[in-house]
């Protein structure tokens, strides 16, 4: 480990995967003062170093005992505490990205709720990064978001902070119209994350809560997420749909599908899908539709088995075109 500070960091990997087998072996891990030594590392003055340490402690964390482990030695405070101290550090966006993925982890694995609930910084620091114009920043709380609205808990605690929540909706919204590609394609895929409700739990305050979610997203959300559907990038086309695929389930979604013109008849139209990803990615709207318990009443019987023949043809169908061949034609 004396050798220089990339063997020492191997060293350091080594150990936490190890640590991350067993209790035994983090027991063994921890008496040989080896663990002790990088979660000292985490206060290194070398910024570049305390990034690692925190990868390799987020690492650790991924199972039960070394959260565990953790928790008993105060390390999950301690990265609280640099996550409250970074906007007073001028070097904190090297590290800060390390920080939330170690939070947003730790949230996704426990508890969102107790998690928000002991380090408040926490859901605030990713509210701000969702909210900034950093792009680095806003693609780490754009992602930490979706990984937290993607079950119930999770977007209940969202819900918690109110009309603070709809303008970061708001924000997303603008970020998915104008932002570069790929930071386009991460916010169409947390707004599905969080939009998405399973088919077990449409109660009546969750389908409110995420249809009033979908709507501050901008003023025409429908049409804003057709527009970016309808652009020659498939990366673009798929994460459009997968937010379409995402509502599909929920009676206001249908509604709104069905009042806004042209819309159904988009969607049972293969030639607006030039590639497989996207002919594969309509094909998974069409089925939620069609699983659907609600898709028959609101979308009346006519596009219901519009629906179903595109279902059944399945994604690759090509209507056959008949011709008829003339005397004398070349």
């Amino acid at each position: 480990m004396g050798v220089s500070d990339v063997v020492r960091y191997r060293v350091y990997e080594l150990v936490v995967e190890i640590a991350s087998a067993s209790p035994e072996s983090l027991g063994f891990c921890a008496s040989s003062t080896i663990l002790p030594q990088l979660l000292e590392e985490l206060s290194a003055e070398d910024v570049l170093l305390r990034v690692t340490s925190i990868e390799m402690v987020t690492a650790l964390a991924g199972s039960p005992h070394g959260r565990q482990y953790l928790a008993q030695q105060g390390v999950i405070d301690r990265i609280s505490n640099l996550l409250v101290g970074a906007d007073s550090d001028p070097l904190s966006g090297l590290y800060l990205p390390g920080l939330v993925k170690f939070f947003g982890n730790l949230a996704i694995l426990d508890s969102p709720q107790q998690i928000c609930e002991r380090y408040p910084a926490f859901l605030q620091k990713v509210l701000h990064m969702a909210e900034g114009h950093e792009t680095t920043m806003v693609g780490v709380g754009v992602d930490t978001l979706g990984v937290l609205g993607s079950n119930i808990e999770g977007k209940q605690v969202l819900q918690k902070t109110g009309s603070r929540f709809h303008n970061v909706l708001q924000r997303l919204g603008e970020h998915a119209r104008s932002a570069p590609t790929d930071l386009r394609v991460r916010c169409l895929d947390a707004m599905a994350s969080i939009m998405f409700l399973p088919p077990d739990q449409h109660t009546d305050d969750l389908l409110a809560m995420a249809e009033s979610w979908f709507r501050s997203l901008c003023s025409r959300p429908l049409e804003m997420l057709r527009s970016i559907a309808s652009q020659p990038f498939p990366e673009l086309h798929c994460a459009a749909l997968k937010v379409f695929t995402a509502i599909a389930n929920q009676p206001w979604a249908q509604r709104m599908m069905v009042d806004s013109p042209g819309f159904v008849e988009y969607i049972v139209d293969r030639s607006v899908d030039p590639d497989k990803d996207s002919k594969d990615a309509k094909f998974e709207l069409v089925k939620a539709l069609i699983n659907a318990k609600s898709t028959a009443q609101v979308f009346g019987n006519q596009h219901y088995l519009s629906l179903r023949a595109y279902h059944r043809e399945g994604p690759y169908y090509v209507r056959a075109v008949s011709t008829v061949a003339v005397e004398g034609a070349e």
